[in-house]
């Protein structure tokens, strides 16, 4: 299947003919090729959104026969990333029979079930609400996406009109309806009445194009969507200025960072009311151009038309009524004025479910926005965790380009607010939330710990980042922390991490982590002050030098790394955990450590003086004393291991085995040991304890806490 290739100005022309040719005479995998293609420019669909089928034939498991077969994208998934794993596998005729049974609209919903009577491949994926959209439809290939510049043109008010001039009638038209078997049998209908269309429109929705092979199913797609856009922009600016052109000037680029950072733990805050959110900001040019014009007060309100947009962003978005260079150093001056805006969206919010809800509608979720708009500087979004957050921007900008474009050749329109509430509270969606896995104990939570590029911080972030929270790696080391930031992303992904330089003695390399941490992820809830370093020597050889040095990263750095995060915590209202760690040196005297234990002693009563001052914060601060950890650890570096042989009259290669002897269960202490106690400390167990020790030392006599 070797092809030329073909120039677009608005889409990506991606199909490579070798790798195709590959692929020939295998259609799932052709079907499966062509959707990775699809999924990878999000102006052709977004994250999650959108599906792609093809119709086969295939042996009959029992019969053996020949039967045709729909392999189409299955309930959740991506397009961009799917495998063959993500599709549904039915039998065409047994899909199609169930028109027999159907019993009208108003039983739209029973026959989801239904569709596992048709499954032809029983390890597949699950079938998908839109299965009959593609089932009932006679083409080999189908896609169903939903580009922006196809949505901008099914969202005007004369968008059917619009449709049939452009295409001159090859692109049939149907009215916007829910997904289901019911909106299947029109598009059949829509077929029918209309053959030799090369697609067809769903209004407020999206678009379905189709083709004999997938080549040229493919082809097709990117043609109608490419017409849509040329259309577009040769309509921007022609009736009126883009969204009534500008009314407010953006601050600049650092300045627009600088207010967004400063608001965002106070806005994370007030969006936790019921579940704690994790944030996200961009300042896409997209995006400031909407919230900087004339039109954001008329547009904002009406929200999204897509479905898929909408079960993201939800019904609108809050707009900020604060001034782009808003003074936002008194938080509490700025939380009074956002508080009486969040408690309107709730009142709105909850008049929506009430007058929308039906005798059988799942109870009212989170009534917090989820996209909020501060003109001038940017687009905050949140939600249970940072993907979800970060997609729902992706959404809301995919909503705005909608608003653009069909503002610019006609007028947008919105969903009915009925429907809107008719898809976000479908029990066939609430029942797919359900289904969802329990969150996991650090979900929702962010976490900075310091000197996180290796050794017990590392291990530190890891164990959290296992157990959902968003970590924000750190070091004084960039060449140390890129290696650290690489891992993480191959192991968590890009969303769970974010990183920057920290150096714990300089409070404005403290500040911009933080600011960091908050553009990132919306503020901080776990603080691990564990950078550190070592030295040993005797009192004779201490040098004032070596002592300022102890003092200055072990106990200043955690003071002014807490102290800015209790600051952030504060605006957050969230509570919050704070962990210092010590080392049984705090408790634990022993020949050459004069500067060292010191250190660690001011360390470990820093902790306990913070503990009882920040309690009526809800703000836990407690100690893990670890002792002799080797393994991947900074402080070995330096001499240290050398000083401590010589005060024990021992070799360097000699210290593991020393070090596991002296305690009392004879075990060696890893950096992962010390991550699962800082995790006790943070995982919910322990939420009624602050000011307390926890000894990971295999067993020290001397170092326990009396």
């Amino acid at each position: 299947m070797l092809t030329e290739a073909k120039t677009f100005r608005h889409v990506s022309y991606l199909w490579d003919g070798k790798k195709a040719a590959e692929l020939a005479g295998d259609e799932v995998a052709l079907l499966v090729y062509r959707s990775n293609l699809l999924g990878a420019d999000l102006r052709l669909t977004n994250y999650g959104g959108g599906n792609t089928s093809c119709k086969a034939m295939a042996k009959d498991a029992i019969t053996g026969e020949d039967t045709e077969v729909m392999w189409v994208k299955g309930s959740g998934g991506d397009l961009g990333t799917m495998k063959r794993n993500g599709l549904a596998a039915l039998y065409v005729n047994r899909l199609r029979s169930l028109k027999k049974i159907y019993r009208g609209i108003e039983y739209e919903d029973e026959m989801v079930e239904l569709f596992n009577h048709c499954i032809y491949d029983l390890s597949s994926k699950a079938p998908s609400i839109d299965t009959p959209l593609h089932g009932f439809l006679p083409f080999k290939h189908i896609d169903h996406l939903h580009p922006d510049a196809a949505i901008a043109i099914a969202a005007a008010k004369d968008g059917k009109k619009i449709t049939q001039e452009l295409f001159d009638g090859k692109i049939g038209w149907v009215e916007w309806q829910r997904p289901g078997f019911d909106l299947g049998l029109k598009l059949k209908k829509c077929l029918d009445e209309n053959p030799g269309i090369r697609g067809i429109m769903l209004g407020s929705h999206g678009l379905f194009t189709w083709g004999d092979t997938a080549y040229e199913s493919y082809i097709n797609t990117l043609e109608v969507i490419e017409r849509c856009a040329e259309y577009l922009e040769n309509s921007y600016g022609k009736k009126r200025a883009v969204f009534g052109g500008s009314k407010l000037k953006s601050l600049p680029k650092e300045k627009r960072k600088q207010q967004a950072a400063t608001l965002a733990p106070i806005l994370r805050g007030l969006c936790s009311s019921q579940t704690r959110m994790i944030g996200h900001f961009t300042d896409d040019e997209r995006v400031l151009e909407f919230i900087g014009s004339h039109d954001l007060e008329k547009l904002a309100p009406m929200g999204t038309s897509c479905p898929d947009h909408f079960l993201r962003t939800k019904i609108s978005p809050l707009v900020l009524e604060l001034k782009s260079d808003e003074d936002l150093s008194d938080s509490k001056v700025v939380k009074e004025k956002l508080v009486p805006a969040f408690d309107a969206y709730r009142a709105m919010y909850k008049a929506y479910y009430e007058k929308c809800k039906h005798t059988n509608s799942p109870a009212m979720r989170d009534a917090n926005p989820v996209v909020i708009l501060y003109p001038g500087v940017g687009l905050f979004t949140f939600a249970k965790d940072k993907q979800t957050a970060r997609v729902a921007a992706e959404f809301y900008i995919n909503a705005i380009n909608v608003m653009k474009g069909a503002e610019a050749i006609s007028e947008y329109t919105s969903l009915p607010r009925q429907e809107a509430f008719n898809i976000e509270y479908w029990l066939l969606e609430e029942a797919k939330l359900q289904r969802m896995p329990k969150p996991k104990p650090l979900s929702g939570k962010i976490a900075l710990v310091t000197g996180s590029a290796g050794g017990i911080g590392k291990a530190i972030a890891k164990k959290f980042a296992e157990e959902g929270a968003c970590v924000f790696l750190n070091d004084i080391n960039q060449e140390r922390l890129d290696g650290a930031v690489n891992e993480f992303n191959k192991t968590f992904g890009k969303d769970a991490v974010s990183a920057s330089l920290l150096n714990v003695t300089d409070k404005e390399s403290i500040s911009n982590a933080y600011s960091e941490a908050a553009l990132a992820f919306g503020g901080v809830d776990i603080i691990v002050n564990n950078a550190g370093i070592s030295i040993s020597k005797s009192i004779a050889d201490h040098s004032i030098e070596d002592w300022d040095k102890l003092f200055d990263i072990l106990v200043k750095g955690q003071f002014l790394v807490s102290q800015k995060g209790v600051e952030i915590m504060r605006q957050q209202s969230l509570s919050g955990d704070i962990i210092n760690i010590v080392s049984k040196n705090a408790v634990v005297a022993g020949p050459n450590n004069a500067g060292y234990g010191s250190a660690k002693a001011a360390q470990a009563h820093l902790t306990r003086l913070l503990a009882a001052e920040l309690g009526n914060d809800k703000i836990r601060v407690n100690t893990v004393n670890p002792d002799a950890v080797i393994a991947d650890s900074n402080i070995w570096a330096g001499g240290w291991a050398e000083g401590r042989a010589e005060a024990y009259g021992i070799k360097v290669e000699e210290l593991p085995a020393y070090y596991a002897k002296r305690t009392l269960l004879n075990e060696t202490i890893l950096p992962e040991d010390i991550a699962n106690a800082c995790f006790a400390f943070v995982g919910g167990l322990l939420n009624k304890s602050t000011g307390n020790v926890l000894n990971v030392d295999g067993g020290v006599a001397m170092g326990f806490v009396r």
